[in-house]
């Protein structure tokens, strides 16, 4: 245990270090952004308050601590269309392998679709369309140093491309879950307060480059007899990735063979905004050996200044099939103000 709450100081202390020497209100100020949407309809749906409650596959990017309670193998495939015809689809696979622990891969890819190309002098296009693309590659591991005490890090590799020009990046999240026990009404531990939190996205900075940012300049507009068409390449500016931590806690008011209830609350910590609160809950009803269903609810973004987030919604079912088969389908909806209203679908298979 001794060792175990080392780490968990060492981990906060970290954090804190790294949250206290960023700025905040920077927005506009990161790129990959896309690293902030959400994965899974479960967690969507619960006002992505999710830190303290995520033991399936989106673990990988809520806490990656919570892969370490996967049992056997699992496999998750998340679609979900987003604001102004933008995509995004994530798909991953984690197995756990005995007194090792759990490994996971997944890859986040979000497509922007076709748009026109316009110049100056063909503002209503030129006839050509060009695409914008960003793609996330990442691989966990995690594993219980007790029962009630697990942590978890997960290593990505970033891509972002629009048209020609491109820009990498390599990020490190990390995340700790604790089961204390409090507040227990079944006097099961893990019925208890759940602590959890985590640090996504702290890696390098990612600039633009590519052949779109060659441009002929002429270095002596106003002289004569010189050559007037250099070779001139535009250097971008480097972006910080967006930065957050989170920490949170659930509990299981109800927790019986047949009903339970989950409530749970995240406090955000990004380096390109303000800091918020999540909340959310989840009630389920066992049908023992043959389903699960699940109802959802949050809110996102309290305490937000000028925040579009708000209400958030879903439900979900799984089956069970013989040796410990089965398969989920969960559904998420979520309002966003001004941007409208999106939603996600996700299948997991559990094997």
């Amino acid at each position: 245990m001794r060792k175990s709450i080392q780490i968990i100081s060492v981990f906060a202390l970290i954090s804190l270090q790294t949250i206290q020497s960023q700025e905040i209100y920077r927005y506009g100020t990161t790129a990959a952004n896309f690293l902030e949407i959400g994965i899974g309809s479960a967690g969507s749906a619960m006002g992505e308050a999710y830190v303290g409650v995520a033991q399936d596959l989106s673990s990988i990017y809520w806490n990656p601590a919570g892969l370490a309670y996967i049992k056997g193998s699992e496999a998750q495939f998340m679609m979900q269309p987003w604001i102004v015809d933008i995509n995004t689809i994530f798909a991953g696979a984690a197995v756990n392998v005995p007194r090792i622990g759990t490994f996971a891969f997944g890859l986040t890819q979000i497509g922007y679709g076709d748009m026109k190309v316009t110049t100056l002098s063909h503002q209503n296009g030129t006839g050509e369309n060009f695409t914008a693309n960003e793609l996330a590659a990442s691989l966990s591991y995690a594993r219980k140093l007790a029962e009630w005490f697990a942590f978890g890090a997960t290593t990505k590799l970033i891509h972002s491309s629009i048209w020609h020009t491109s820009a990498n990046a390599f990020a490190v999240d990390l995340g700790v879950s604790v089961q204390t026990g409090f507040f227990s009404l079944s006097d099961r531990q893990e019925d208890g307060l759940t602590i959890a939190m985590s640090i996504a996205n702290y890696g390098t900075r990612m600039r633009y480059d590519g052949i779109d940012l060659l441009n002929p300049i002429d270095i002596s507009e106003y002289e004569n007899g010189n050559y007037g068409d250099v070779p001139g390449q535009f250097r971008t500016q480097e972006w910080e990735l967006p930065l957050i931590f989170r920490i949170g806690g659930a509990l299981k008011p109800i927790s019986t063979r047949n009903h339970t209830l989950i409530l749970a609350a995240d406090a955000l910590h990004p380096n390109n905004n303000t800091e918020s609160v999540n909340i959310g809950a989840e009630y389920s009803i066992n049908i023992p050996g043959t389903a699960r269903v699940f109802v959802r609810s949050g809110y996102k973004g309290l305490y937000m200044d000028s925040s579009e987030y708000g209400m958030t919604g879903g439900a979900g079912v799984e089956l069970f099939f013989m040796r410990n088969q089965s398969i989920a389908v969960d559904y998420a909806y979520k309002t966003m103000g001004l941007l409208g209203n999106v939603s996600a679908y996700t299948i997991s298979m559990s094997f």
